[in-house]
């Protein structure tokens, strides 16, 4: 048996598909989609708060040079501006890589809520519900390879007829012509016999 996908409440094999404690079959999955929720507006202000903590020391010593160099004061006090104002600007440095993850993080986790679907025996099933992209999307990954490797396998099967599925953005699979499996495993008779 091959595990194409494990987690904490997902669990993808070559034989069938479990979520938390419901079971599915590969051989009775039909089509494979996902659907785009509700969009996050939590998640949106705090993509905009992680931009404010990045800017707010930048423009803060931008307006400080810009002040230290239009008002009329002694040179002693023009240098102390300037010179807060770029202690003040490189206050960012230290902070830039944790803020830069955070946003880069938010931006993975995605800020709509993303299903991903599958019909079983006819009937469509909600298998994960998510706004991590990232997780939604190689469970997805893993759930096309496996039951892409399942009916390869069905069709190697002699004397199995194998079913068409069709995804949404993919074709349905092709029927084998009779024989034809054997003659793909085989490497097309005269190449292997060479």
């Amino acid at each position: 048996m091959i595990t194409y996908y494990d987690d904490k409440s997902v669990r993808i094999t070559s034989t069938e598909v479990r979520v938390d404690q419901h079971r599915h079959p590969l051989t009775q999955v039909h089509r494979i989609w996902q659907r785009r929720g509700a969009r996050s507006w939590s998640a949106l202000a705090g993509r905009g708060m992680v931009g404010v903590a990045f800017l707010a020391p930048v423009a803060t010593a931008i307006i400080g040079l810009v002040t230290a160099l239009t008002i009329d004061a002694s040179p002693t006090v023009t240098i102390a501006l300037i010179g807060g104002s770029i202690l003040v600007g490189l206050v960012i440095i230290p902070i830039a890589d944790l803020l830069l993850g955070l946003l880069d993080d938010s931006y993975d986790r995605g800020a709509h809520l993303l299903e991903l679907w599958v019909e079983v025996r006819g009937t469509p099933v909600l298998l994960v519900s998510d706004r991590d992209a990232l997780r939604v999307g190689r469970i997805h990954r893993a759930l096309r390879r496996a039951v892409e490797a399942a009916l390869a396998s069905q069709a190697s099967v002699p004397g199995r007829a194998m079913t068409a599925r069709a995804t949404p953005g993919r074709p349905a699979l092709p029927r084998p012509a009779p024989g034809s499996a054997d003659r793909r495993a085989s490497g097309g008779g005269r190449r292997a016999a060479q």
